[in-house]
C-alpha cells in the first residue's frame, strides 16, 4: 500500500495568522492554485480512493489534487484538525504566548484552552485511523488519497516515526500547505518515501 498524505493548501485565516482548528475555513485563491499544482504534479498517481477531514478546506484540496479522477471521497472525523476551543478564530499575536510557544516548541507542556483538544487525544484517534485503513484487506495493494492538516498530520505520521512522546511531536516544523508525505506500507511495516515534499516554489 503506498498512502499520499497531503496537507491542505492556504487559506485566509493561514494569511492572517489567525487559529484555524476545528473551524471550517474555506481555500483562498493561493490555496486553490496550490492544490491544483500539486494535483498536476501526482495526476499520474494511480490513487483508488481517497480519506479526507470533513473539514472544507482539506476535502476542496482534495478534490483539487484529484482533477477529473472519478474516486471515492470519504469524509473521516478521525483525521479532522485538532481544536483550539475558545482560541478559534482568534489572531494568534492576541493570544497567551507562552501557551503558543508550548504548542510548537515544548508540546509536551501544551495544555489546550477552554474546549480545546489535548495533543494525546489528537494521537489516539489518528493511530485508529491509520490502523484501520492500513489493515483493510481490499487496499493492501492500493495508493490512496489522504487530505488532512498540519497537526493531524503529525500526528497521524507518529505512525510512521515510531517516536515517543510529546517532545518531538512536530518532527522538526508544521508540514507547509500542500505539502505531501508518501508513506509505503509493507506486512504492517511502514517507511516514509517523502517527506513535507511541495511541488510548488
Amino acid at each position: 500500500m503506498k498512502i499520499y498524505i497531503v496537507r491542505h493548501g492556504e487559506t485566509c485565516w493561514n494569511v492572517q495568522r489567525r487559529l484555524q482548528g476545528a473551524s471550517d475555513t474555506e481555500l483562498n485563491e493561493k490555496g486553490t492554485a496550490l492544490a491544483e499544482i500539486t494535483g498536476k504534479a501526482l495526476k499520474e498517481v494511480p490513487f483508488s480512493c481517497c480519506f479526507t477531514s470533513p473539514l472544507k478546506r482539506a476535502r476542496d484540496t482534495a478534490k483539487l489534487v484529484l482533477g477529473d479522477r472519478e474516486i471515492p471521497i470519504y469524509d473521516d472525523e478521525r483525521i479532522r484538525e485538532i481544536s483550539f476551543g475558545v482560541w478559534e478564530g482568534k489572531d494568534s499575536a492576541l493570544l497567551p504566548q507562552e501557551m503558543l510557544d508550548n504548542f510548537f516548541h515544548h508540546p509536551e507542556k501544551y495544555i489546550p484552552p477552554e474546549g480545546g483538544e489535548p495533543l494525546p487525544h489528537i494521537l489516539q484517534r489518528t493511530k485508529d485511523f491509520w490502523k484501520d485503513i492500513t489493515s483493510r484487506k481490499e487496499l493492501q495493494d492500493k495508493t490512496v488519497l489522504i487530505a488532512s492538516h498540519g497537526c493531524a498530520i503529525r500526528a497521524l505520521l507518529h505512525n510512521v516515526y515510531k517516536e515517543e512522546g510529546l517532545e518531538n511531536y512536530w518532527h522538526g516544523k508544521v508540514p507547509p500547505n500542500c505539502c505531501v508525505n508518501i508513506v509505503e506500507v509493507r506486512e504492517g511495516k511502514a517507511a516514509l518515501l517523502e517527506e513535507d515534499k511541495v511541488y510548488y516554489h
